[in-house]
C-alpha cells in the first residue's frame, strides 16, 4: 500500500446521508476476486443511466469537482459488509473519505485497504460542504500523524480519532500481513523464548 502521512487535496462533495455499500458498488459487480476495475463502477447506478451514459447531475460527472477526498453525508458505508466498496473508492482515486459517521465494518475495510475514513463532527462536516460549494478549488489538508483535518482557506481544523495500530499501518504503507512480516524476527524470538521453558 502507498504510505499515508499527509494529504492536501480538493474534494468531491456528495451531500447525501445513509450511503450504503450497494450504492457505492452494486452487488452485480462483486463476482471479481481482484481489485482491478472497481473504480469504473463506483456509484454506478447513480453515475450512469440505463444506456451507460454519464448522468450530468451526478457529482462524479461534474468537472467542477475533483480530488482525492470524498466528502459525504452522515452514516457512510452502511449496509452489507463488502470490502469491494473500499476497493471501488480507492480504485477511483480517493485516498480519504470524510463524514460525520461511518459504519464500523466499512471503516475497518477502508483502513485495511489504504483508505482513510476521517470522522468529524456534523458541524465541521457542514463547514467543509459550505467551503467546497463556495469554491470548488478549496483544499483540505489531512495530517494523519497529528490526526487533524483543516480547511485551508479558513484555517479551521478539527481532531479525528483512529485506531493506533491502523494509523501505524497506514503511515508505513502496510496491511496486516506486511505488519506481521515487519516484526517477524520479534515473533520468532518470542516463540523461541517460550519454548525454552
Amino acid at each position: 500500500m502507498e504510505k499515508f502521512i499527509t494529504l492536501e487535496s480538493t474534494c468531491v462533495p456528495l451531500q447525501v446521508e445513509d450511503i450504503d455499500t450497494d450504492q457505492i458498488i452494486p452487488a452485480r459487480f462483486l463476482k471479481a476476486t481482484n481489485k482491478e476495475g472497481f473504480g469504473d463502477n463506483l456509484f454506478c447506478d447513480w453515475r450512469y443511466n440505463e444506456n451507460g451514459d454519464p448522468r450530468e447531475n451526478f457529482i462524479l460527472n461534474d468537472p467542477t469537482y475533483s480530488g482525492r477526498i470524498l466528502v459525504a453525508g452522515k452514516n457512510f458505508g452502511c449496509g452489507s459488509s463488502r470490502e469491494h466498496a473500499a476497493w471501488a473508492l480507492t480504485g477511483y482515486g480517493f485516498k480519504a473519505v470524510v463524514s460525520s459517521f461511518f459504519a464500523d465494518i466499512f471503516k475497518n475495510n477502508a483502513l485495511n485497504n489504504g483508505l482513510l475514513p476521517v470522522q468529524v463532527s456534523e458541524e465541521f462536516l457542514q463547514k467543509i460542504f459550505k467551503a467546497v460549494k463556495a469554491n470548488p478549488a478549496e483544499k483540505i489538508f489531512i495530517d494523519l500523524k497529528n490526526q487533524t483535518i483543516k480547511i485551508l482557506s479558513t484555517n479551521e481544523s478539527e481532531q479525528f480519532d483512529i485506531n493506533n495500530y491502523k494509523k501505524i499501518c497506514l503511515m508505513n504503507g502496510q496491511d496486516d500481513i506486511d505488519y506481521l512480516l515487519s516484526i517477524k524476527n520479534d515473533i520468532e524470538a518470542f516463540e523461541k523464548e517460550r519454548t525454552s521453558f
